[in-house]
């Protein structure tokens, strides 16, 4: 089976040492790995975010699947929200894991089918993405 490209969307000031435990579990080549480092110090409004979107889509539409982390404050993430509607609109397969189960569902997820990891390990996570 040919190595999934999964494009890792998360709250970059909030869960960056969750992206970095999807990176050490990537060295043992079962995923192919895209993140997303572009930093939100731009509103996804403006109009100088139009070229870190430009690139955003390049990367997602680049991936097989979507892996969005839900962590505390991911709902209020607009990056986020917009790369959910992004991939959405690219027809990826979407997998989502919150990181406590008690974190609040960005809305973007509701309704467009997206699988979920019942948990933030690395089997519930792998998989999401195999079944996705």
């Amino acid at each position: 089976m040919a190595k999934k490209k999964v494009f890792i969307s998360y709250d970059y000031d909030n869960d960056k040492h969750y992206k970095n435990l999807l990176l050490a579990w990537d060295k043992n080549k079962g995923f192919d790995f895209y993140i997303s480092d572009l930093s939100a110090d731009v509103s996804v409004n403006s109009v100088d975010a139009t070229a870190i979107k430009r690139a955003l889509s390049r990367k997602i539409n680049e991936a097989t699947n979507f892996l969005v982390i839900v962590g505390n404050k991911t709902n209020k993430s607009s990056w986020v929200r917009w790369e959910i509607e992004k991939a959405n609109e690219l027809g990826k397969k979407i997998i989502a894991v919150k990181t406590d189960r008690e974190n609040i569902t960005p809305p973007e997820l509701y309704g467009i089918g997206a699988s979920w990891a019942m948990s933030f390990t690395y089997d519930a996570i792998k998989k999401a993405i195999d079944n996705a």
